[in-house]
């Protein structure tokens, strides 16, 4: 019997900021799955990556608020309670409600109802990319349904999470995920403990597609006085860290002649600005903003280090294992970050990168150290480089992915 066809849940399409649910994506249309994109919300990037352009899958928007759409919240709602498992999934929810009665949890089951009622007949199975809102939307909308549906988890979805929320989309009692998957050795040994079974959740690292990247430049060994060009990519959000990347270039000794670019936006853009300004460095940085992906590599290619100094926010969220890292090893760009999370599964500190604490007088100790010895920064890079290439491509997961989510699909077809 031939499997349905397959409905992926994401909180928004398309986004600069999640390329590695793109390239998955995209990789997985290409190895000959069919499915339907149901995004939460629109999209607020004025720019996409190539990749965006690449995927054929038709992209559905659920009301990104129900008071936007309320004809069409009224429908499905009304003909929710005709659907096989609305028993079930009206009590899912009451449960949830009770313990986080929100206009977020309530604009979850308003969007299930749509989605579950706009759903094509030949569909037999959700895929939602984060364990937060899109999995509670898959999770309602297929009870809804009486069908299987399952999950990739990553870091904020998995760490700000409540521990009940997550144990009950993880047991099979309480209509949990079929399975899961996540990016990193971290997250998954933390969603295997509250697992009603440890084979619910599956290590599925993104890795990289390099057909997507042009081959490493030939970097020839900068000499130690020469100008020191260092790059960052990433939000301006608590967990990133930049505000003390700031304070560390301030700190750097008068005698290094640096620069360094950020590529990314965030909430805290303005706040950041007004850090270099107090420490008086604006005039050494410069803030790009959102670049698409062929920005971004053409800017590690020219770059002498990259820094990604992650760190644990104040409400638990955190990096997985930052796409970007992988990124700058296939450019064999040095790297220099912190030994958060995930972040030490591909780097071991002083062999293909250096890690080091986030405290801004250690920042600036380490840029210091390979702006000065760029033979070491450039045998770490190379090391890097090799690790990717051996332990990090895409292709070991996407076969994964696209087996675990055939069997899905054939159980509820």
């Amino acid at each position: 019997m031939t499997a349905g066809r397959l409905a992926v849940v994401v909180k928004g399409w398309p986004r600069l900021s999640e390329t590695f649910i793109a390239q998955e994506l995209v990789a997985l249309e290409g190895a000959g799955l069919d499915f339907d994109i149901w995004s939460l919300r629109h999209p607020t990037d004025r720019k996409t990556h190539p990749l965006h352009d690449r995927l054929k899958a038709q992209v559905r928007y659920l009301p990104e608020y129900l008071r936007d759409e309320p004809k069409r919240v009224a429908r499905a709602i009304g003909a929710a309670a005709d659907l096989p498992g609305f028993d079930a999934a009206a009590a899912a929810f009451a449960d949830d409600l009770g313990r986080d009665d929100t206009p977020n949890r309530r604009r979850r089951w308003g969007q299930a109802c749509v989605m579950a009622h706009e759903l094509p007949q030949d569909v037999a199975g959700l895929y939602a990319h984060f364990l937060h809102t899109p999995s509670s939307v898959a999770r309602y909308a297929a009870i809804l349904r009486g069908m299987p549906w399952s999950f990739s988890a990553h870091a904020k979805d998995i760490w700000t999470s409540p521990d009940w929320e997550l144990r009950e989309k993880l047991s099979a009692r309480h209509h949990g995920a079929a399975f899961g998957a996540t990016c990193t050795a971290f997250g998954a040994a933390h969603l295997q403990g509250l697992a009603d079974t440890p084979a619910r959740v599956d290590l599925v690292y993104h890795g990289l597609d390099l057909s997507r990247f042009p081959a490493p430049p030939e970097r020839t060994l900068r000499a130690a006085d020469a100008p020191f060009q260092m790059m960052s990519v990433g939000r301006l959000v608590e967990k990133k860290g930049f505000d003390n990347l700031i304070d560390a270039l301030a700190l750097l000794p008068a005698s290094l002649d640096w620069h360094w670019t950020h590529i990314g936006g965030g909430a805290l853009d303005a706040q950041m600005r007004a850090r270099a300004d107090a420490h008086g460095v604006s005039d050494r940085i410069t803030w790009r903003g959102a670049c698409d992906q062929p920005e971004v590599i053409a800017a590690m290619r020219a770059a002498d280090l990259f820094v990604l100094p992650s760190r644990i926010a104040a409400d638990g969220d955190r990096d997985g294992l930052p796409n970007v890292l992988m990124e700058a090893a296939s450019q064999k760009l040095p790297i220099l970050s912190t030994p958060v999370s995930a972040i030490p599964e591909f780097i071991d500190n002083g062999t293909h990168g250096v890690l080091s604490d986030d405290a801004p007088d250690r920042l600036a100790a380490a840029m210091t150290d390979l702006a000065t010895a760029p033979a070491r920064a450039a045998r770490m890079a190379e090391a890097a480089h090799a690790r990717l290439t051996s332990e990090f491509l895409m292709q070991p997961g996407i076969a994964h992915l696209k087996r675990r989510l055939t069997q899905m699909l054939a159980q509820g077809g």
